[in-house]
């Protein structure tokens, strides 16, 4: 799956501290500008590389935690921003001075239960004390160790404790519907295409479950809504073990598959495979609560076309507001795009299935919004929820895993 398999390690520290220059000197080669002038990297910028005997990685090269002034304010939120989205975070200090600034990026992965190391660059002008080393290991219980970014001491050692602190979820790829078939089954998908697919393909979340279909050795059936009905007439005996709908046409296909065959939407599996499960289906059966003037966030995982009847922000809005029957206010946000409102404002936020972030950046995104209670849908369980068939696009779920974080 592109951009979930591979680790992405966030690198923190001063302005000046070698945070590009350190990016630079795990890869072996030039992928990030350097300067000697404080505040060159601006902005988190993603780096894909290749460590030696780590493999493929995404640095996440960010603004010193330090900056000054106004626009310097904006870096910082930047920076911690950042955080949300990283599998490892290196925090980077100098002149044996771990300060203020490199506790509280500190503070802030632990509070994410993001894993993290130490390392003091700049080795070659300053070696790393002996007490200051003994220091950190006790208030952070951290392992760090010496580096010279410019001259490549102790580079093995860097890798060493970034391949040991990397946690094995960063390099797994589950499976979307492996629980859920078995060896030899046929999956049906039902794949409208309409002006939101891109020209001459399929959208990203149907090309990674035929994927993981093949994977699991079944067999794909694909076809478009209009031919459901054709389909089973011409081959009566087909039973698919598994039906699986974009999520606008449920309605239609809950009544096109067979009775008995488990039906649920791409959007459904990927809240699963993303995002906490049982959240958004406690989230989902909160819908019937809304009052008149609620505002409910929309939340796009990335930019794309919009279309004018865009499923996110024409299509659900239509429908919740037709299910409550109350005067909704529906706002939009878009990538990591921060919400207009204070979050307790929001009665509802309905998530699209994340198929280009991280399980982690997902969870991490909707993360201060479950802390304040407020429920957390998405969209193919919205849909389902507003057209009356949510528990039968859930049932799959529940019969494939019985414990209590799926329930």
């Amino acid at each position: 799956m592109p951009k979930s398999n591979k680790p992405f390690i966030g690198v923190f520290g001063k302005r000046n501290a070698g945070k590009s220059s350190f990016v630079n000197a795990l890869s072996g080669q030039q992928v990030a500008i350097v300067s000697d002038m404080p505040g060159t990297t601006t902005d988190p910028v993603n780096k894909n590389v290749e460590i030696p005997g780590i493999g493929p990685v995404v640095f996440v090269d960010t603004a010193g935690m330090d900056d000054t002034g106004d626009v310097g304010a904006l870096r910082v939120a930047a920076t911690k921003k950042a955080l949300e989205k990283v599998d490892l975070g290196v925090v980077l200090f100098t002149d044996n001075d771990f300060s203020a600034f490199e506790y509280e990026i500190s503070a802030l992965l632990n509070e994410r239960n993001t894993p993290f190391i130490a390392v003091h660059n700049k080795c070659d002008l300053e070696p790393l004390w002996e007490e200051t080393a003994a220091s950190l290991r006790q208030a952070l219980k951290v392992d760090l160790c010496d580096f010279s970014a410019k001259s490549g001491a102790h580079l093995d050692t860097v890798t060493e404790l970034i391949r040991t602190n990397l946690p094995a979820s960063s390099y797994n790829r589950p499976s979307i519907l492996g629980d859920l078939v078995s060896h030899g089954d046929t999956v049906l998908l039902i794949t409208p295409i309409d002006i939101e697919a891109p020209e001459g393909r399929i959208i990203l979340p149907q090309v990674q479950t035929i994927r993981d279909i093949l994977d699991n050795d079944c067999t794909v059936i694909m076809m478009k809504e209009r031919e459901v009905d054709g389909f089973f007439r011409k081959y009566p005996d087909v039973r698919p073990a598994l039906a699986v709908t974009d999520s606008q046409v449920f309605l239609k296909a809950e009544a096109q598959v067979p009775r008995g065959v488990p039906l649920t939407s791409f959007s459904i599996l990927f809240a699963r495979l993303k995002g906490d499960f049982s959240t958004y289906v406690r989230g989902t059966r909160r819908i019937k609560d809304l009052k008149d003037g609620d505002r409910v966030l929309i939340f796009e995982s990335c930019t794309h076309h919009v279309s004018g009847d865009d499923i996110g922000r024409v299509k659900i809005p239509r429908w919740l507001a037709d299910y409550t029957g109350k005067a909704l206010q529906f706002e939009v946000a878009a990538g990591f795009d921060a919400p207009k409102h204070s979050l307790d404002d929001y009665k509802l936020v309905v998530q699209c299935g994340g198929c280009m972030l991280t399980r982690k950046q997902l969870i991490n995104r909707l993360r201060p919004f479950v802390e304040k209670g407020i429920p957390v849908t998405n969209y193919g369980m919205a849909i389902a929820y507003a057209h009356g068939i949510f528990d039968k696009a859930v049932a799959p779920f529940f019969k494939s895993d019985s414990s209590e974080d799926h329930l």
